[in-house]
């Protein structure tokens, strides 16, 4: 197998190839760019780019299509890699990445970006063993869709806080730091220092995904063995708190048990505090956290979210971070 630099006599080649290449993509129409909409870009590149192809036996077998990027010089940009189904498996497209990244290199590139479809999982497979890493996502909505929610009211924020029992604040800076990558993409992540035997936790990620919030407060109890409070304002309405031993939630509660809609009387009774697991596991006094972490069936028969939830933490010797 060679891998040499195409020319200006291989357009038609090209052509043909990258037919080949957005078939089997098979992308959605608003996707779609039909050969005459690229066919200026391919010859800019043949030119003043990267366009190589990789020939077995003389045969063309796939092509790689890459260029600096004019605001961002020190990357080079791999806009295309085909390699035939026939040939895969066989390290053709490793040959192409190296081929590219070595001309790239000579042009003063640093780094190499590339697209990659969701629905690729083969390419994306080869892409992360080399090393490559997401950086960004495209997103696409149909304006029919779009306008349906946009015409539904935007939902109030939600603001969590994890609390963990111990002092070795850096054990819990590393679990964080470990973790969160594994979930998504998080603006910011704070770790507190000890207050009252707790090292809390706050992340914009646990704010906006409620079940991040759960995931990270199971794993911090696992991982430092020991009781995990997980408290937060729900879309600035409800209160909810879970509660965690080495690992495994023991007691979750609702402000609101039917807020999120209608549930059956065992489900409703479920999501009440167990004031003698949270006595247990946080020092609070049973009857205080009876008095304070009450049910009811509408946010107007209790505190505002807000203030229920500093009411609890402070029943649990919990510093309330909800503030953002």
């Amino acid at each position: 197998m060679t891998i040499r630099d195409a020319q200006a006599s291989d357009v038609e080649l090209l052509h043909r190839l990258r037919d080949e290449f957005q078939q089997e993509l098979n992308k959605p129409p608003f996707f779609d760019e039909p050969w005459e909409t690229v066919a200026d870009d391919v010859e800019d590149t043949i030119a003043n780019g990267v366009a190589l192809i990789a020939e077995e036996d003389d045969a063309p077998v796939g092509y790689a299509l890459a260029s600096v990027v004019p605001q961002t010089p020190i990357r080079g940009h791999l806009y295309d890699l085909y390699v035939h189904a026939d040939v895969r498996g066989r390290g053709v497209g490793r040959e192409l990445i190296a081929a590219t990244a070595d001309r790239l290199r000579q042009r003063g590139a640093t780094h190499l970006s590339l697209d990659v479809a969701l629905t690729n999982d083969s390419a994306r497979r080869l892409y992360e063993r080399l090393g490559f890493r997401p950086y960004d996502l495209l997103m696409a909505a149909a304006i029919d869709d779009l306008e349906r929610q946009l015409a539904v009211p935007a939902q109030a924020p939600s603001f969590a806080s994890t609390h963990v029992q111990t002092d070795d604040v850096e054990g819990v800076r590393r679990a964080v730091v470990q973790f969160m990558p594994r979930v998504g993409h998080t603006e910011w992540s704070e770790v507190s220092e000890v207050h009252n035997g707790w090292v809390t936790v706050t992340d914009e990620l646990s704010d906006r995904d409620r079940s991040i919030q759960r995931r990270l407060g199971a794993e911090l109890s696992e991982r430092m063995g020991v009781p995990v409070v997980a408290l937060a304002v729900e879309e600035s309405a409800v209160v909810r708190f879970f509660l965690f031993d080495r690992g495994r939630m023991v007691d979750e509660y609702l402000s609101v048990p039917t807020y999120y809609g209608d549930l059956r009387k065992a489900d409703e009774l479920s999501l009440a505090a167990n004031a003698t697991l949270v006595a247990r596991l946080t020092g609070a006094d049973p009857a205080s956290v009876r008095a304070v972490a009450r049910t009811a069936s509408t946010t107007a028969e209790l505190p505002p979210a807000r203030e229920l939830l500093e009411q609890i933490a402070a029943v649990m010797n919990l510093e309330a971070r909800i503030e953002r």
